[in-house]
């Protein structure tokens, strides 16, 4: 154990039968009091009062707010009782404070930058469980013997000398450097996502472009930082471009296509397409894919190479709205003038038919069983299915019909029975055929 933390703990079991230990306590709760009052006092005054584009940030923030106001007033207390006497346990608390500040930090940078999954619950348990054995380590005071320990463990690398905690370091500021910028990315992001003047294409090339040129800065940033030569890039380069020209012909091909993609405006999110026979509603588009959301709720995800080659019917490209046909028989006995008014003010009366273009009954033919009928209309949101719309019209056409007396036909066939005169020659022939079916060998001497 250190010096430092062995000061402490002795300082801590030797204060604990005296007044001291009561003044900490005392210190520690009143800190945790006020801090809960400000931060609920400050989380009303500004989720009330800010603009709904900064309650996200806001929000997160607010779960820092609490252990950040208590580590305030936990230092303003330890520094006025330390003119008189011990403060070991507010230094504790400090440090447990620390942690918690850190792991709230961590979480909520990981859910504004990524979004939401299976892995991320992962990601903060691991975060979590790692702080608190760090602090663990340091408040036992072994957190310096196994820094010396992992300096010695040393090996080489070309001409370079390294050691674990060197590469531990590295892999540290790279993740912090990466982290800090891919929360810059996502903040411009957001804010360059709510630019209605630029087209949507647009902004999301460009926020993908930030994201990506600030994630190779941080990169670089890091490995500068920890003395790498970030020349020993270039033949990471070199290899890179052997392996697209091999094996990621597919991948580079999909990055390739979803930026043309997106700046050629043909397709943008919230869109309704039909792709390789599947319907619905562009929700995403991403680097290598674009996420289909069908009406039935499934989520597609399809390649931009495959947009690239084959045919896209976007339904939505120049006007949304989209046209439903719906065929409908009636009996030739009734009124086909008053059918068709019905089909057409039933059509009429639903909420989700636009008025224009008003909606059309042609007849079609005359069919087998009655007359053929065809109900043309527009609705303005095909995104959201026609099958429970056309239901609803069906149904209520078919009780118009039954208020009103027209007969819906379905089909009929006429069986007739042979006479008997037919019956009869096929008695007379019988015989003659069953003569014709017999051998025409006679005897066995013929044969031989």
């Amino acid at each position: 154990m250190n010096t430092e933390m062995h000061l402490i703990w002795s300082e801590l079991l030797e204060d604990l039968p005296k007044a001291v230990m009561l003044w900490q306590f005392a210190v520690i709760g009143a800190s945790l009091a006020t801090a809960w009052i400000l931060s609920g006092m400050a989380r009303s005054y500004v989720m009330s009062h800010a603009p709904d584009s900064w309650k996200v940030g806001i929000g997160g923030f607010n779960r820092v707010m609490f252990p950040l106001a208590s580590l305030v007033f936990v230092y303003i207390g330890s520094y006025v009782l330390s003119q008189w006497q011990h403060v070991s346990l507010l230094v504790l608390t400090v440090n447990l404070l620390w942690a918690t500040v850190a792991i709230r930090l961590c979480i909520y940078g990981m859910r504004y930058i990524f979004t939401e999954g299976s892995w991320m619950r992962t990601i903060e348990n691991l975060i979590s469980r790692v702080i608190w054995i760090v602090l663990t380590l340091h408040l036992s005071g072994f957190w310096i013997q196994i820094l010396n320990f992992l300096e010695d463990i040393t090996f080489k690398v070309g001409k370079s000398h390294l050691n674990a905690l060197i590469i531990i370091q590295a892999i540290l500021t790279i993740l912090f450097t990466l982290f800090v910028s891919l929360s810059l990315s996502r903040l411009i992001e957001n804010k360059m996502m709510r630019a209605e003047r630029v087209d949507v294409n647009v902004r999301v090339v460009l926020s993908k472009l930030i994201r990506i040129a600030l994630s190779i800065m941080a990169i670089l940033i890091a490995m500068s930082a920890v003395g790498i030569d970030i020349t020993l890039l270039s033949v990471f380069g070199g290899a890179l471009g052997v392996g697209l020209g091999f094996g990621l012909q597919k991948v580079a091909s999909n990055y390739v296509s979803g930026f043309a993609i997106l700046l050629d405006d043909s397709v943008h999110i919230g869109d309704v397409v039909t792709v390789d026979g599947h319907y619905g509603v562009v929700s995403e588009l991403r680097f290598r894919y674009m996420i289909l959301r069908k009406l039935d709720g499934t989520e597609v995800v399809i390649p931009h190479e495959i947009l690239m080659a084959t045919a896209v019917i976007n339904h939505s490209y120049t006007d949304r709205k989209g046209r439903i046909t719906m065929p409908i028989q009636v009996s030739y006995d009734g009124d086909l003038d008053a059918a068709m008014a019905i089909v057409k003010g039933a059509a009429n009366a639903h909420a989700r038919v636009l008025e224009a273009p008003a909606a059309e009954v042609q007849v079609k033919g005359f069919g087998e069983n009655g007359i053929d009928l065809n109900l043309a209309f527009w609705i303005i949101d095909p995104e959201e299915g026609h099958a429970s719309l056309q239901s609803d019209l069906y149904l209520e056409i078919w009780r118009q019909f039954k208020k009103h007396g027209i007969v819906v036909p379905y089909p009929q066939r006429e069986v007739r029975m042979l006479t008997t005169s037919v019956v009869e020659n096929v008695e007379i022939v019988k015989p003659a055929l069953e003569e014709a079916s017999k051998p025409s060998v006679r005897n066995w001497d013929d044969v031989i």
